[in-house]
C-alpha cells in the first residue's frame, strides 16, 4: 500500500493546491499543498505519537509525511474492515472525506478530479 500512496501523493497535491505551499482553503481551515485541516494533524499525532504542529501544514515535506501516515493508517483500517485491498479511489476518498470517506457519496466528485489527473 505504501507504494500506492507514494504514487498518489503528487496527484493529491495537484488536485488540492496545484502545488502551492501557500494555498489556503475552506475559509482558512485548510492549509498548504495538501490542504490539511488541524484535526488531521491531531489525528496523525495521536495515532503515530508524532509531534507535528499546525504550522507544519505549510511545510511541503511535513505535509507529505502527514498525508502518507494518515492514508497508511486508514488504508489499513479499510482493509481490515472490508477484507479488500485499498486502491487509489479508496485512498483518495479517505483523504477527501476522512476515515470513512470511501463510503461518502460526496467524495465521489473528488475521486473524479483525482482520476482525471491520473489520466494526464
Amino acid at each position: 500500500m505504501e507504494a500506492l500512496i507514494i504514487a498518489l501523493l503528487p496527484i493529491l497535491i495537484q488536485v488540492e493546491s496545484g502545488g502551492r505551499v501557500d494555498a489556503v482553503g475552506d475559509n482558512g481551515a485548510a492549509v498548504g499543498i495538501l490542504q490539511i485541516h488541524k484535526i488531521l494533524v491531531d489525528d496523525v499525532n495521536r495515532i503515530w505519537d508524532t509531534d507535528y504542529t499546525y504550522n507544519d501544514r505549510q511545510d511541503a515535506r511535513k505535509s507529505a509525511e502527514m498525508c502518507i501516515l494518515f492514508l497508511y493508517h486508514y488504508g489499513q483500517v479499510y482493509e481490515r474492515k472490508t477484507g479488500h485491498a485499498a486502491n487509489m479511489e479508496v485512498l483518495s476518498r479517505i483523504w477527501n472525506g476522512g476515515p470513512l470517506g470511501y463510503k461518502k457519496k460526496a467524495t465521489k466528485k473528488y475521486w473524479e478530479k483525482v482520476k482525471k489527473e491520473l489520466e494526464k
